[in-house]
């Protein structure tokens, strides 16, 4: 029987170094396409996960085994977000090499070959869509719904991560998807 995350981070603070790579192989992706989410950007996706697993190590002494591994885990990761979102406000660049659109997103990832192209063609249209008017919300309506549908979080969980109330949580989510749902009215379904 294979452990729990709970045991893995027991064992981490025990000086089993290994217990960080099992950690990092069950986690590793959905906190990369969490972060995905919330920078918008691949690259600094991948940077920030492997500094959330450096970060899961340094404190590897202090976590709390009554507390549950996942929101701890994604707070980390929110919170190097929310500090990657503040540095590049203050620290503006332009890459001479990016392409205004960036096509080669999960979108690309996601669809059928065997499809109709037409089909294939309209399916990208709205994947697109969909990822711009969601890194288009505001940073806490962004967090608050990405745990919701992608991690499948409840909202007392999120309210902990978050550091606000279950009622917060709930209105996060509902003013997102007013805003998710008016930008994205012209779509065909």
């Amino acid at each position: 029987m294979e452990p729990t995350d709970t045991e893995y981070m027991v064992r981490l603070a025990l000086g089993d170094d290994l217990s960080l790579n099992a950690l990092m192989d069950r986690w590793g992706s959905r906190i990369t396409a969490y972060l995905y989410r919330m920078t918008g950007n691949r690259d600094h996706a991948v940077d920030l996960a492997q500094e959330t697993f450096v970060k899961l190590y340094q404190a590897r002494d202090r976590y709390r085994t009554d507390g549950i591994f996942s929101t701890y885990l994604f707070a980390i990761a929110s919170n190097l977000a929310k500090n990657h979102t503040r540095w590049r406000i203050r620290h503006p660049t332009v890459s001479l090499d990016a392409s205004p659109d960036d096509s080669t997103g999960p979108a690309l990832q996601l669809v059928d070959p065997q499809s109709d192209p037409g089909e294939t063609a309209q399916k990208m249209e709205q994947m697109t869509a969909v990822a711009a008017a969601f890194r288009v919300l505001p940073p806490d309506l962004r967090e608050a719904m990405s745990l919701f549908i992608y991690e499948g979080m409840g909202y007392a969980e999120i309210g902990v991560l978050m550091g606000c109330s279950t009622k917060a949580v709930e209105t996060r989510i509902y003013r997102a998807r007013q805003i998710l749902k008016e930008q994205l009215k012209g779509i065909r379904s």
